[in-house]
């Protein structure tokens, strides 16, 4: 299957601790920029940050309730390889993020079983990263 990077532009109330974060944290190489967003290539898609005011969301998450954890609302991500997923779950741990749902299995031994986790980034956008042994389960019912 292949893929057309995607585009996202979020919005930051703190630009420089989110450059910091998205570049230091993830590693993310930096493109384009200027004093009120910066660009990121976040694993082959196109991630902007753009200066905003703080956002209702970014103040008080609103959660659903998936597999017994309260999920945030909104959340982006990216579905990584397995061993990508647990390197990038050690990496998190190094830096000390704090999680909203800590790394697990979520649908163990059922349809659609897959590795995520939960936190958010400095200005309170919610983030979840997965990854599935079986990538044919990604859209299985």
């Amino acid at each position: 299957m292949t893929l057309s990077p995607f585009h996202l532009a979020i919005p930051v109330y703190d630009i420089d601790l989110a450059r910091d974060f998205y570049h230091d944290i993830f590693g993310l190489e930096e493109g384009r920029s200027s004093k009120d967003w910066v660009d990121f290539n976040f694993y082959g898609h196109q991630l902007v940050i753009h200066k905003h005011p703080k956002t209702t969301t970014q103040e008080h998450a609103y959660t659903n309730a998936v597999d017994g954890h309260h999920v945030p609302v909104p959340h982006f991500g990216i579905v990584l390889q397995w061993q990508q997923w647990e390197a990038l779950a050690e990496r998190l741990k190094h830096f000390n993020i704090e999680f909203v749902i800590d790394p697990y299995i979520r649908f163990q031994g059922q349809v659609g079983e897959q590795a995520t986790m939960f936190f958010f980034d400095p200005c309170g956008n919610a983030l979840e990263f997965k990854a599935f042994k079986d990538m044919n389960q990604l859209f299985a019912k």
